[in-house]
C-alpha cells in the first residue's frame, strides 16, 4: 500500500488549499480514509475522516466548517480542501488507511506535506 500526498504549501491567512492523496496497492473503494496533521512540538491529531463510500465524514472541531473532506474512488484519491485557513493550520499533512490481517491492525500512512499559513 502506497499513499502519496500533493498540494501543500504557503498560503495566507484567510487563503485556501487543497490537499490530494493517492492511494496504490489496495482496493480503495473499501478503506475508509483519514488526514491527520502534526505541527511542530505538537502530537499528531485527526483532522477529518470519511468514510469508504463517501457516505459519511466527520471533523475535527477545530477545522469544521472551513475544511470539507471528500474522496473520488474511480481516481482512488482522497482529498482535503481548506479554506480560511489560519496561522494554526501550519502543520505537516498526513494521509493515513488502516486493515485487519486476522486480529493485527496494519497502518498506512503517507509522507506528509508541508502546510505554511504566514503573511
Amino acid at each position: 500500500v502506497q499513499l502519496v500526498e500533493s498540494g501543500g504549501g504557503l498560503v495566507q491567512p484567510g487563503g485556501s488549499l487543497r490537499l490530494s492523496c493517492a492511494a496504490s496497492g489496495l482496493t480503495f473503494g473499501g478503506y475508509g480514509m483519514r488526514w491527520f496533521r502534526q505541527a511542530p512540538g505538537k502530537e499528531r491529531e485527526l483532522v477529518a475522516a470519511i468514510t469508504a463510500a463517501g457516505g459519511m465524514t466527520n471533523y475535527a472541531d477545530s477545522v469544521k466548517g472551513r475544511f470539507t473532506i471528500s474522496r473520488n474512488n474511480a481516481k482512488k484519491t482522497v482529498y482535503l480542501q481548506m479554506s480560511k485557513l489560519k496561522p494554526e493550520d501550519t502543520a505537516v499533512y498526513y494521509c493515513y488507511t488502516r486493515d485487519w490481517v486476522l486480529v493485527r491492525q496494519r497502518d498506512y500512512w503517507g509522507q506528509g506535506t508541508q502546510v505554511t499559513v504566514s503573511s
